[in-house]
């Protein structure tokens, strides 16, 4: 692990009265696109959440059939399935994978 991310997590951007264009579902799937293997509690700090919020955003992302997990050994593998259209009707004509994109 980096010494960034071996840092405090900072205040996430709600506590400080300030907003982003994405959800903490779409920073979770971007962070783990960019690494299959990364540990949980690494996405948490990157995304300035709590473990347990990132387990829950996992676990909503496995059952929308989005993520699929599997463990690696010790460690858990994602994969995603890029193809999946986005959930809400305004973006439903667009991808997992055209998301992503906006994290590279």
């Amino acid at each position: 692990m980096t010494k960034e991310l071996k840092r405090k997590p900072k205040e996430t951007t709600k506590k400080n009265g300030q907003w982003t264009f994405l959800s903490n579902h779409s920073h979770v799937l971007i962070c783990l696109s960019k690494d299959p293997e990364m540990r949980l509690k690494d996405v948490a700090v990157l995304v300035g959440i709590t473990e347990r919020a990132v387990q829950t955003i996992v676990k909503d992302l496995v059952d929308a059939s989005i993520l699929q997990k599997s463990k690696d050994g010790r460690r858990n593998q994602y994969i995603i399935e890029s193809d999946q259209k986005l959930r809400h009707p305004l973006e439903a004509n667009h991808s997992i994978s055209e998301l992503l994109k906006l994290g590279k």
